[in-house]
Order: structure tokens, then C-alpha cells, then sequence
């Protein structure tokens, strides 16, 4: 079969770009160090690369409703890993010709979290839309992706950096530019349909009306909460748990954070025709409360250390389970209903770990304090779920 008719081209290249944005999202905090001691900038500056990086991709979010759908989704689509990989080139590129290399930093990374945020938005409906009869077991497994892609960036950069020494990052800069510049030719081959006609999706503003709906921002929030909150301490609890030094807890910590959620959403994908979606979630929400206890209250650093690499287990299949049951109960939500759950993750992904900051720096920098208070995402994430599977029945 020809690629221009074959939906399994079509869900390789939505995997690829999810490994691009685990490029995006994750290649520059590896150099945060080498920036600083590079271009003489700032931690404060260096660590606000992060926020503008993020924030870029929700303000993406919320407006790709309006265009993506008047545009087209292979044209977005391309253009997303277009701006990816002329992101990561500029990387090494932007600060050597601008007077102030932050200003450089700051324009590569504006450049890629276009890209970034449109892929977010994009790749999930494309994989929904895709003539397969196991919807949940593609889209489980479509979110993998990010989490392999992840595991992919930070030790093939880390063996790189080993190998052809740190200084020599813009050449990886130039080589990761590579897979979304391939995967934008790869997306303009391949068949891409969408999940409603012209003019018959939703709008933002009828979404926005339907009490349902917010539920589902709910689960949305606190998935992405439930996940950063914890993942954001990964390396911390390797550290103490294996008495590894901090550069192999900043490996290993956050590695196995990921590969765990990868896993068990392979796992999910597998063997989905016999798992109910919803008690699946239910049980992972509260599977996740164990680990944050676990995390919290555990006398020995290896138990909090399991705690930790257990709520990536359990986490795994809340983001793309939510997106799974919205796309069941509002088939013709469309582009703007992926727009609003992923714009809805992403604020959890940064609220998860501000509250965790904010109730630690509240109790004397108890970082104890901050998770047990992280506690209430998956809590209200399951109490939602619960009411959720209540509602429906009705």
C-alpha cells in the first residue's frame, strides 16, 4: 500500500512527533550550566527559559482553536516541527549573532515552542481521527512516545556530551534538528483526516457551556499536576534513595520517572479490549495517592525513592485516558476541545509543582509538607473520575 493511503504512516509520524517535542521540551535544561558559564547570563534568566518555554506553548494552545481548523491540519502540522527544527538550529545559532546571547536563547526557544505547542494540539486528534478500531490503546500508546522520546534526549545527549565532550552542544543542537525537519517532510506524505467536516466541530464557547466539559478540564489539571508534582523531585529521591551522586541523579531519577510512564502506557495499549477505561483510571488514581504517601511518609530514602518511580506508573494513563474519554463523549469536539484539554494539562503541569514550592517554602522548605499537599490532585482526579462514571450512567 502506498504511504499516501496508509494510516499506519500516519501514526508513525505522530509517534516522531512526540520524540520531537521530548526534544523541545527537554534538550536546553540539559545545558543550563553551560549557557551560564558560556554567555555569562544569570541562573535567575537561565531558569526563566523554562517558563517562557511553556508558557509560549499554552498561549499556542489557546489560540490554535482558531486557526488550526481554517489552515488545515497538514499545513499546522508541518509547519509545527517546522518551527521545531529551525528552533533548535537557532539554539546554536541566534546567540552567536546578537550583541546579548540571551536575547539569541530567548528567540530559538519562542521559535520551537510554536512548534511544541501545535504539535501538542495537533498529533492527538490526527491519531484520534485515524481509521483504528482501539482508540484509547492508540492514543495510550501515541503518549508513550513523549515519554521514550524523553529517556532517547536525555542519555543519547548525556552519551554525546561524554564521548565528543559538552562543548561541542551546538553540533547536537544541529543533529536533533534533524528529526523534526524529517518528520515535517514525513507528515506531508502521509494520509491525514479529520475527526469532523468543515464547521461542524464545537466551538470553544459551546465546549465551555457543557458542565461535562469542565469535568473534564478538572481531570485534565490534575493529571498534569498529579505528574510534575512529583516527577519534579525524580532526581532528588534517586539521589538519597541509591546514594548516587546528583549528576546520576539527575539521570537516573527523572529516566526512570519516564520509562515507568511509558510503560504502563504500553501496557494499557496492549491490553486495553479487556480493561475498563474509566475503573482503570479510577484504580490508578488511587494507586497514585499510595504513592505520594509512600513518597512522604516512608522512614527509609529507597521506599520514597520507589514512591516516587511508582506515581510515574500510576500517572501514565491519566492524560491520554481523559483525552480518550472526551473524544467518546464529544465526538465532534474537534480541534478546540484538544486545544482546551491540553491548554488544561499544561496549567496543571506548572500548578502541580507552584503549590508543592509554595506550602514547602510555607513549612520551613519541608518538601514533605509541599507533596502531601500535592496529595489533592489525584484525590480530586479520582473523586472526578468517580462522578464522571456516575453521570454517565445516568
Amino acid at each position: 500500500m502506498h504511504i499516501k493511503d496508509n494510516y499506519n504512516h500516519t501514526l508513525y509520524a505522530s509517534y516522531i512527533g512526540y520524540i520531537t517535542q521530548a526534544i523541545v521540551n527537554n534538550f536546553a535544561p540539559l545545558l543550563f550550566l553551560t549557557f551560564q558559564n558560556t554567555y555569562q547570563i544569570p541562573l535567575n534568566k537561565i531558569t526563566l527559559l523554562v517558563t517562557i518555554n511553556f508558557g509560549i506553548q499554552l498561549i499556542v494552545d489557546l489560540i490554535s482553536a482558531k486557526f488550526v481548523d481554517k489552515i488545515g491540519y497538514r499545513t499546522s502540522i508541518v509547519l509545527a516541527h517546522i518551527f521545531a527544527a529551525f528552533g533548535l538550529v537557532g539554539l546554536g545559532v541566534f546567540p552567536e549573532i546578537f550583541s546579548d546571547p540571551y536575547i539569541g536563547l530567548l528567540l530559538a526557544i519562542f521559535i520551537y515552542a510554536i512548534g511544541g505547542g501545535l504539535i501538542e494540539v495537533l498529533v492527538s486528534p490526527i491519531v484520534e481521527a485515524c481509521p483504528t478500531d482501539k482508540k484509547s490503546a492508540a492514543m495510550s500508546l501515541l503518549h508513550s512516545f513523549y515519554c521514550w522520546g524523553y529517556v532517547f534526549v536525555v542519555i543519547g545527549s548525556t552519551l554525546f556530551f561524554v564521548t565528543f565532550g559538552i562543548e561541542n552542544w551546538k553540533v547536537l543542537a544541529f543533529t536533533w534538528a534533524i528529526v523534526p525537519l524529517l518528520n515535517a517532510f514525513y507528515f506531508s506524505q502521509v494520509p491525514i483526516t479529520t475527526l469532523t467536516e468543515d464547521g461542524e466541530g464545537m466551538s470553544i464557547k459551546k465546549l465551555l457551556s457543557l458542565n461535562l466539559f469542565w469535568l473534564f478540564i478538572l481531570l485534565m489539571i490534575c493529571s498534569g499536576a498529579s505528574e510534575q508534582a512529583m516527577s519534579q523531585w525524580a532526581s532528588a529521591f534517586a539521589e538519597s534513595g541509591l546514594r548516587v551522586p546528583k549528576t546520576v541523579g539527575d539521570l537516573a531519577g527523572p529516566c526512570i520517572f519516564a520509562a515507568l510512564m511509558g510503560i504502563s502506557r504500553i501496557v494499557y495499549s496492549k491490553f486495553s479490549e479487556r480493561i475498563n477505561l474509566q475503573m482503570f483510571m479510577i484504580a490508578c488514581g488511587c494507586f497514585c495517592m499510595v504513592s505520594y504517601l509512600l513518597a512522604v511518609f516512608s522512614p527509609w530514602p529507597i521506599l520514597a525513592f520507589i514512591g516516587c518511580d511508582l506515581c510515574g506508573l500510576s500517572v501514565g494513563i491519566l492524560w491520554p485516558g481523559t483525552f480518550s474519554l472526551a473524544s467518546a463523549k464529544f465526538p465532534k469536539g474537534g480541534t478546540a476541545m484538544f486545544a482546551l484539554l491540553a491548554l488544561a494539562g499544561d496549567f496543571g503541569c506548572s500548578s502541580g509543582p507552584t503549590v508543592v514550592g509554595m506550602v514547602s517554602d510555607h513549612m520551613g522548605n519541608s518538601l514533605r509538607a509541599g507533596l502531601f499537599a500535592a496529595i489533592a490532585f489525584p484525590f480530586l482526579l479520582t473523586l472526578g473520575l468517580v462522578l464522571y462514571k456516575r453521570l454517565t450512567k445516568i
